[in-house]
């Protein structure tokens, strides 16, 4: 399974993005696919994650309200919409996906993406 991360980019603060990532290379549906960051010299925090039918959603704390995360089955897609954003949200935004469960934590994810940067100027 490759999952391929697109999106990000260097914005002010206040600003948007949405990043996106694509899952391929086998036939199977990931119950579900999240997002977490990683800021240099600092451990990697979740940031969202949906299950496979978009009826359970979970926004890590230091973004609720400013994110939301969604999902496309048919094209094999998790997008993350980052409105307001923050210089604390500049980070390597990496998406995830687990086959029979759902987590907010890091450990709960059997695939993994490459990272995209995500850079928010003050």
């Amino acid at each position: 399974v490759q999952l391929q991360a697109s999106g990000g980019g260097l914005v002010q603060a206040g600003g948007s993005l949405r990043l996106s990532c694509v899952h391929s290379g086998r036939t199977f549906t990931p119950y579900s696919m999240a997002w977490f960051r990683q800021a240099p010299g600092k451990e990697r925090e979740f940031v969202a994650t949906i299950n496979r039918n978009g009826n359970r959603i979970y926004i890590g704390d230091s973004v609720k309200g400013r994110f939301t995360i969604s999902r496309d089955i048919a094209k094999n897609a998790v997008y993350l919409q980052m409105n307001r954003l923050k210089p604390e949200d500049t980070a390597v935004y990496y998406c995830a996906a687990a086959e029979e469960t759902i987590a907010t934590n890091d450990i709960g994810y059997e695939f993994w993406g490459q990272g995209t940067q995500v850079t928010v100027s003050s």
